[in-house]
C-alpha cells in the first residue's frame, strides 16, 4: 500500500479523496492555485504544492507542475479525481513513465473509452447496444445537415472529447444542426482542444442511466448498479440517485453485465461508469464510459456500502477486488442533489464572491460509506471562503439514504431547507422545487423533465408550498418571541413596558409596493418551551421550537410535525422584515402592531431606476468580448457582449432593436453583478 499519495485536484473532490486516504494511514499532498491558497482542500491535506496562476490552463491543467510536485514531495501515486487531467490519456501516461503510480485506470482504456467516437466502435464489437448514428468526424456544417437528413431528426451533436455538458447540441432541424454544430466544435476546440464533432440518432423520452464498474489487475471486474442522472438542466446533472426507479431488475442486469463486458475488453483496472441512454419501453443504447470517478458516486457508496475511492487506491496498489458480483449488495435508496453557486431565478447565472455563511445541515453519514441511512455532505469550501470565478460552480453535494425512495425524497427536502447559504445565491430553492414536483416524486421523468416543466426559465411563483400560511405564522412566532425577550429587559420606565401583544398584522411584500395582508393572533406561551398558537386567519398552528432569536436555522414541531427552516431579521430595503425559508419558498415579511400597520399603508413607495437604456453584467465575471460600437445599431436577437464565468461562455444578446450610444467597461475587465457594459440612446 502506498505511504503518501497527491490528488491532483481541489474543491470537495480532492477533500473526498483525503478523507479515505486518512482513513487508510495515507499521507496526502495537494495541489493548489493562487486563487485556492485558502482553500479547504489545502487546509486537510498534509503537504500542498502551488502550481501556478488561478487559470486552470496554467495551474491544474499542466501536467508537468503536477508531476514535479509528486517528484518534490515523495508522492508513490497520483489521484486525478474528476475533470481536469482525469480522463487525460497523456497524462496518465506520462505518470506512470515517471515511475508514480495512477490511481485510475490505464492510459490505453482512457484513450480507447475517451474518444467518443472509438468508444462506440469498441462497444459495438463487445457486443453492447449503441446508437444509430455518423460515428466519423464531421467536417462542415454542410456536411453535418446532410447526415442529419439521412439519420433523421432529431440528432444529437456531440464533441468526440466531450463531457460535462460541453460540445453537445441538440438540433431539430436543418437550422439547429448548421448552428449547432459550429458551436459545438468552438466550444469542444475552447475547452479540450479537439474540435472532431460526430452525430446520432437523439431518442425520444430518453432517460439517462449509467452503471457504476470496478475492475482489478487480475482481470475481475463487477458492476455495483445503477445511477439515475435524467434530472438535467443543459446536459448537467442536477439530481442523480440509485437505484433508479424506472428499470425492472432485467433490465438491471442486462445493462450490468454489457457494462462488464465492455470494461473488460478494454482491460479495466480501476473505478469507471458506463453511461447509458434507455427509452421508455426499456431499450438502452450506450452512449459513453468515464474512465473516472463521477461526480455522483456517493448514491452508490450509500446502496451498495463500499467506498469507492478506497477501491481505486487498492486496485492501483494492485490488490484484487474483495468481492464478486453475487456478494453485492443494494439496499435503501440515495439521492444526491448538486448545490450550486447560481441564481435559479436570474436563468441560473453563475453566482461568485464570499460565502458570507455556510451552515450544511447536519449530517450522520461519512464520506467513507461507514455509516447509512442518513444526511452526508461532501464540499470544498467554508464559511467565510471565496467562491471563484475561475472554475466549476459547485459549492457541495448534499446526498442522503433512506429505506425507500419515498423516505429517502423527504430527509433531501428537510436537509435542503436546512441548509444554510448566503453571500452568494445558489440553486437550493430549484432544487426544492424539483423534488415537491409530483412528476418526479412519482418517478415519471426523462431527461427532458427541466425544459419541459421550466422551460421559459425558474421564477418564484414554480415554488409551490402546500401550506403558505406557515412561513407567515413561523414569522409571526418568532416576532412574538422577540416581544416577550424585550418585556424582560430590566429598566424599563414604569407606564412604558414592552407590552406584548396577542394581535398583529403580516405584510407579505410582493414587490413593487403591493403587500399581502394577513391578520394575525397568538396566544400566550406556554412555560418556557418556545411555544405559541398562532392563527393565520381560518388556519392554526401550534408551534414549539427552542431555537434562539439569532439563529438563521430554526427547528422545531408545527402541529406535531417536525419542520427545519430558516428565517433572518432585516433585508437590504426593510430592517424590520423577516426573510422566511421553507421547501423553496422564500417570502419577505413585516409583522406590525395593527396600529403600525395602518401607517405603513401610508408611506410612499419609491420606484427603482430606469436601467432601460443600459446594458447590465448579470453576474460577476470577465468580460471578454464586447461586439458592438458606439454608433452602431444592433438587432434584437444579436450579440452585444460575452462574459466568461465558471468555465461557461455567457452570451448576452440585444432584447429589442438599438443603438449604441456608449462602452463603458473593457474587454478583460473582471465585471460585478449590474455594471453598466454598454449604454442606448
Amino acid at each position: 500500500m502506498f505511504t503518501k499519495i497527491l490528488i491532483a485536484n481541489r474543491g470537495e473532490i480532492a477533500c473526498r479523496v483525503i478523507k479515505t486516504a486518512q482513513k487508510l494511514g495515507i499521507s496526502t499532498v495537494a495541489v493548489y492555485s493562487e486563487a485556492d491558497k485558502d482553500a479547504r482542500h489545502v487546509e486537510l491535506a498534509d503537504e500542498a504544492v502551488l502550481l501556478g496562476p488561478a487559470p486552470s490552463r496554467e495551474s491544474y491543467l499542466v501536467a508537468d507542475k503536477i508531476i514535479a510536485a509528486a517528484k518534490a514531495t515523495g508522492a508513490q501515486a497520483i489521484h486525478p479525481g474528476y475533470g481536469f487531467l482525469s480522463e487525460n490519456e497523456d497524462f496518465a501516461r506520462r505518470v506512470e513513465e515517471e515511475g508514480i503510480t495512477f490511481i485510475g485506470p490505464k492510459h490505453y482504456s482512457i484513450a480507447a473509452m475517451g474518444d467518443k467516437i472509438a468508444s462506440k466502435k469498441l462497444a459495438k464489437e463487445a457486443n453492447v447496444n449503441t446508437i444509430p448514428g455518423y460515428n466519423e468526424p464531421i467536417l462542415s456544417p454542410e456536411s453535418a445537415v446532410e447526415i442529419a437528413k439521412g439519420i433523421g431528426y432529431p440528432v444529437m451533436i456531440k464533441a468526440s472529447a466531450g463531457g460535462g455538458g460541453k460540445g453537445l447540441r441538440v438540433a431539430f432541424n436543418d437550422k439547429d444542426c448548421f448552428e449547432g454544430f459550429t458551436s459545438c466544435r468552438n466550444e469542444a476546440r475552447n475547452s479540450f482542444g479537439d474540435d472532431r464533432v460526430f452525430m446520432e440518432k437523439f431518442v425520444e423520452e430518453p432517460r439517462h442511466i449509467e452503471i457504476q464498474v470496478l475492475g482489478d489487475s487480475q482481470g475481475n471486474v463487477v458492476y455495483l448498479h445503477e445511477r439515475e442522472c435524467s434530472i438535467q438542466r443543459r446536459h448537467q446533472k442536477v439530481i442523480e440517485e440509485a437505484p433508479s426507479p424506472f428499470i425492472s431488475q432485467a433490465t438491471r442486469k442486462a445493462m450490468g453485465e454489457q457494462a462488464v463486458a465492455l470494461a473488460k475488453a478494454v482491460k479495466y483496472q480501476s473505478a469507471g461508469t458506463v453511461e447509458f441512454v434507455v427509452g421508455k419501453d426499456q431499450s438502452f443504447y450506450f452512449l459513453e464510459m468515464n474512465t473516472r470517478l463521477q461526480v455522483e458516486h456517493p448514491v452508490t457508496e450509500c446502496i451498495t456500502g463500499v467506498d469507492l475511492v478506497e477501491q481505486m487506491i487498492r486496485v492501483a496498489a494492485g490488490e484484487s477486488l474483495p468481492f464478486k458480483q453475487e456478494e453485492i449488495k443494494r439496499e435503501g435508496w440515495a439521492i444526491e442533489c448538486r448545490i450550486n453557486a447560481e441564481d435559479p431565478f436570474r436563468n441560473f447565472l453563475p453566482s461568485t464572491g464570499r460565502l458570507v455563511k455556510y451552515q450544511p445541515p447536519e449530517t450522520s453519514m461519512e464520506q467513507a460509506a461507514s455509516e447509512r441511512f442518513g444526511v452526508r455532505v461532501d464540499t470544498g469550501v467554508y464559511e467565510g471562503g471565496e467562491i471563484p470565478m475561475f472554475y466549476d460552480s459547485m459549492i457541495a453535494k448534499l446526498i442522503v439514504h433512506g429505506q425507500d425512495r419515498a423516505e429517502a425524497i423527504a430527509k433531501m427536502r428537510e436537509a435542503l431547507n436546512g441548509f444554510v447559504i448566503r453571500g452568494i445565491s445558489s440553486n437550493i430553492p430549484f432544487q426544492s422545487a424539483l423534488l415537491a414536483h409530483p412528476d418526479f416524486g412519482s418517478g415519471n421523468f426523462n431527461t427532458g423533465f427541466i425544459a419541459q416543466h421550466y422551460g421559459g426559465g425558474f421564477k418564484a411563483e414554480d415554488v409551490v408550498h402546500e401550506d403558505p400560511g406557515f412561513l407567515v405564522a413561523l414569522a409571526g412566532f418568532i416576532r412574538r418571541k422577540a416581544r416577550e425577550r424585550e418585556a424582560g429587559i430590566t429598566g424599563q420606565l414604569p407606564g412604558h413596558e414592552v407590552k406584548i401583544e396577542h394581535d398583529y398584522v403580516a405584510l407579505v411584500n410582493e414587490g413593487a409596493g403591493r403587500h399581502q395582508r394577513h391578520a394575525l393572533h397568538i396566544d400566550e406561551f406556554v412555560g418556557n418551551l418556545g411555544e405559541a398558537h398562532v392563527r393565520v386567519g381560518g388556519n392554526s398552528y401550534r408551534i414549539v421550537s427552542t431555537s434562539r432569536l439569532n439563529d438563521i436555522r430554526i427547528a422545531g414541531t408545527v402541529n406535531g410535525r417536525p419542520f427545519t427552516a430558516q428565517a433572518e431579521r432585516g433585508t437590504a430595503k426593510n430592517p424590520l422584515a423577516y426573510r422566511i425559508q421553507h421547501n423553496g419558498l422564500a417570502i419577505e415579511v413585516t409583522v406590525l402592531s395593527p396600529r403600525a400597520a395602518e401607517l405603513h399603508a401610508l408611506m410612499p413607495f419609491k420606484a427603482p431606476p430606469d436601467t432601460s437604456k443600459f446594458l447590465l453584467s448579470p453576474m460577476p465575471g470577465l468580460l471578454v468580448q464586447i461586439a458592438a460600437a458606439p454608433g452602431q445599431t444592433v438587432q434584437a436577437g444579436e450579440r452585444l457582449a460575452v462574459i466568461e464565468a465558471m468555465k461557461m461562455e455567457n452570451i448576452l444578446v440585444a432584447e429589442r432593436d438599438v443603438k449604441i450610444a456608449e462602452v463603458l467597461a473593457k474587454t478583460g475587465e473582471s465585471l460585478s453583478v449590474d455594471q453598466p457594459i454598454l449604454r442606448f440612446e
